[in-house]
């Protein structure tokens, strides 16, 4: 008599047969980092997609891998280079787990990605269906993802009425994840689920006539695919100021290296006042002058000072609202530690947080410098 098993009332050959059927008919096959076995563009390319859409990731994808062709090249590489070539992606914390996570793999794995899902997942910045994605792509191994996409799916064909990132929840997906997986096809079956939540499942407007779920959705038979899958709860969004000091002389700008951790971490920045400061009421209270007047001093004798206009740059966690301060000074002292100069003419270039670079990319412009 057959064992039973936890996942057996999980198990539907016919739901993974539906999904591979339509990725081989309608999904997507012709992105760069698709028809290869090669296991450094394929985790190159999940990385980059991680909380990013496959449009922004195009090209940087691509100018990523003509500066880094190879894993070698990536592990050897500056971290400061890296940066730059990340520069303007946002989620910067996925570079620099790129960078370790390449030096790893080369130093413990002689340049080959393992193949053993749980030996992926223990790398920097991949992850448990990370892991699962680049090993069903490089190696045809049969693991289960549950990205954010593949959430809203099981969500909505599931009638999964409860937040899926509470830790309950996430681990029953889980095992209905592990359930559903093909016996074979599991690169398209993977990269189905991947095309459905981003082309037909989308968070607003799914295009549920088109679906090869349609028929088994609990959430389109009972009307509620706006409702699911359930938000998670709101939290008020904190909002901060950040005086930035746009220090100029004889056309090039003053940078200051960001330590390794935390926001904007090890990119170029500009040097602020007094950091990221929490306000006390909804509308930004302005720098005290003799604050500002105490930074300035720092950079040496200011020939003119003046105020640029504000920005809003919106984080995950809080909302920052930023007041640059453009000083001209008459000489040029010794550069502190931790800075550079940088030539506004070339500053694209630089690895900049992208408010930042947006910022003094206006300031460039030759009617403003």
């Amino acid at each position: 008599m057959k064992r039973l098993t936890e996942f057996d009332d999980l198990i539907d050959p016919t739901f993974s047969d539906a999904v591979i059927a339509w990725q081989r008919a309608h999904g997507r096959h012709t992105l760069p980092w698709q028809n290869t076995r090669d296991a450094y563009r394929v985790w190159l390319s999940e990385i980059m997609l991680q909380q990013t859409q496959v449009a922004a990731v195009l090209g940087y994808y691509a100018r990523f891998l003509e500066r880094f062709p190879t894993v070698q090249a990536l592990a050897a590489a500056p971290i400061e280079d890296v940066m730059a070539h990340w520069s303007g992606l946002g989620y910067y914390t996925r570079a620099r787990n790129l960078h370790a996570c390449a030096q790893r793999v080369v130093n413990e794995y002689g340049g080959v990605f393992p193949s053993d899902p749980a030996l992926l997942a223990d790398l920097p910045g991949i992850g448990r269906s990370t892991a699962a994605a680049i090993t069903a792509f490089s190696n045809g191994t049969r693991a289960a993802i549950l990205d954010g996409n593949v959430k809203r799916v099981f969500a909505r064909v599931f009638g999964v009425d409860q937040y899926p990132g509470e830790k309950r929840v996430e681990e029953a997906l889980w095992r209905r994840a592990d359930a559903l997986l093909p016996v074979e096809g599991i690169e398209s079956y993977t990269q189905g689920l991947m095309d459905l939540g981003a082309t037909l499942c989308t968070r607003s407007k799914p295009e549920c006539g088109r679906c090869p779920l349609q028929a088994r959705c609990v959430a389109f038979a009972t009307g509620r695919t706006a409702e699911l899958p359930v938000r998670k709860p709101k939290k008020a969004t904190p909002e901060k100021r950040a005086d930035l000091l746009v220090v100029v002389h004889d056309g090039e700008v003053l940078l200051e290296q960001r330590p390794g951790s935390g926001i904007w971490g090890g990119l170029l920045s500009l040097p602020e006042v007094e950091g990221h400061v929490a306000l006390g009421d909804t509308s930004p209270a302005l720098m005290p002058p003799a604050s500002l007047a105490g930074a300035f001093a720092r950079f040496g004798e200011v020939e003119e000072a003046q105020a640029l206009l504000p920005l809003v740059h919106v984080f995950t966690h809080y909302k920052l609202h930023i007041f640059p301060h453009k000083l001209t000074l008459a000489e040029r002292p010794a550069t502190p530690a931790g800075f550079v100069w940088w030539k506004l003419a070339a500053i694209d270039e630089a690895a900049l947080p992208a408010p930042v670079k947006k910022l003094l990319g206006e300031l460039a412009r030759p009617s403003l410098f």
